[in-house]
């Protein structure tokens, strides 16, 4: 039977092409806020585009970030993609004003060090040992489309007596490091679109989707 994926519905534009590709892949697919459908899926993927703080207060109107926390402490697995990656972190600042995030991961969401911004486009990525999502495609590229990310490690934030397993955290470039996916047990997150990367991105889905059943 194909995993069941819920694509949270709470008001994040351009979600459609998420939907689509992963019902390419193998995935049943429900676009919905419905707390009861989200706590039953295999999978909870978080979209987001736009600003920081306003892809919190959506989420927060649906009691998204309950939904997300409940799956975690569940073990279930969730999957953020751009401004759903950002917001796993602690906070994000936009213009000088920070806003908390849901603190799954240490660190700041910032605005890119770079000549042009926003990032728009291809590039590739470096991804860690032993990755599961990045299975068959690290050497691949991947699209970007986005002015802030996570410049600094989450895994070397997290202290030596943290109960936390160190995330597996994949890079890209532009201007600086930055965060390119973070794979955290059943969290998993990506700051490119997947569902825009191509074969490429298709592939990741496939992996992430996959790993549903194990």
């Amino acid at each position: 039977m194909s995993p069941r994926v819920v694509v949270l519905d709470y008001g994040s534009g351009n979600v459609r092409s998420a939907v689509r590709a992963l019902e390419r892949v193998g995935a049943q697919v429900a676009l919905t806020a419905d707390a009861d459908a989200v706590a039953a899926a295999d999978g909870l993927v978080v979209p987001g585009v736009g600003a920081f703080a306003a892809v919190m207060e959506q989420l927060r109107s649906v009691r998204g970030d309950m939904m997300i926390e409940r799956r975690l402490a569940g073990g279930r697995p969730v999957l953020g993609i751009c401004v759903g990656m950002q917001v796993m972190f602690t906070s994000g600042d936009e213009h000088g004003v920070s806003t908390a995030g849901l603190d799954q991961w240490p660190g700041e969401v910032t605005r890119l060090e770079a000549d042009v911004v926003p990032h728009m486009g291809w590039s590739t990525v470096s991804a860690p040992e032993g990755t599961v999502l990045f299975d068959g495609v690290d050497d691949e590229r991947f699209y970007f489309v986005h002015s802030y990310g996570v410049q600094t490690d989450p895994a070397a934030a997290l202290t030596s007596d943290s109960p936390l397993e160190p995330p597996l955290v994949t890079w890209a470039e532009h201007g600086r490091p930055f965060v390119a996916a973070v794979e955290n047990g059943a969290l998993t997150a990506t700051q490119f679109h997947p569902e825009k990367s191509g074969d490429a991105g298709a592939q990741l889905l496939r992996n992430w989707v996959t790993a549903l059943d194990r």
